[in-house]
């Protein structure tokens, strides 16, 4: 399909964003994720969750860290992937979300295991394909490809629904 003058194409998914740096990879399932390092607080092991009564599946409730009071998120089951038994390579990942322009909000966020940390450079990231009308994938940053690996990397701000962690964290307070 050929655009005309007046119109333009969607915007890709990590367009005009630097995608280059170091990232956390992590795993869920057989899938190799990055986030930026610049978005970690920590990782922990798996640690007691409080369920919060009435909220999607996929957020499994609050954890107490260190007297602040953190929502946390199973990766897997947000990404539509089916649940998984904690296991002890099972951890929480603590980053830093921007929820609606605010000062950034630590959020916890369960994956099946961290890998290593990568320093990605330009040249090793494509932009996110256009998987056709319909399809968001504007939580990736984009693909990169490492050592014949593929690694999705994710902008972490927009693969956690802003709206969800408002609503979560005035439920909490």
């Amino acid at each position: 399909m050929q655009l005309s003058t007046h119109e333009t194409a969607p915007p890709l998914a990590g367009a005009g964003v630097r995608r280059s740096g170091k990232y956390l990879i992590f795993q869920l399932g057989k899938e190799e994720f990055g986030i930026q390092v610049m978005k970690v607080r920590e990782i922990m092991g798996v640690q007691d969750i409080t369920p919060v009564p009435h909220l999607p599946e996929h957020i499994k409730g609050v954890l107490n860290l260190r007297g602040k009071i953190i929502p946390v998120v199973d990766l897997r089951l947000k990404f539509g992937l089916e649940a998984k038994e904690y296991t002890q390579r099972t951890c929480i990942i603590v980053v830093h979300v921007v929820v609606g322009g605010a000062e950034p909000s630590p959020i916890g966020i369960v994956v099946d295991g961290v890998a290593e940390v990568l320093n990605v450079v330009d040249s090793d990231v494509e932009d996110t394909p256009q998987f056709g009308e319909g399809t968001d994938t504007s939580y990736l940053l984009g693909i990169a490809k490492i050592k014949g690996q593929v690694k999705l990397l994710l902008d972490i701000d927009k693969a956690l629904d802003v709206n969800e962690i408002c609503r979560l964290a005035t439920a909490t307070q």
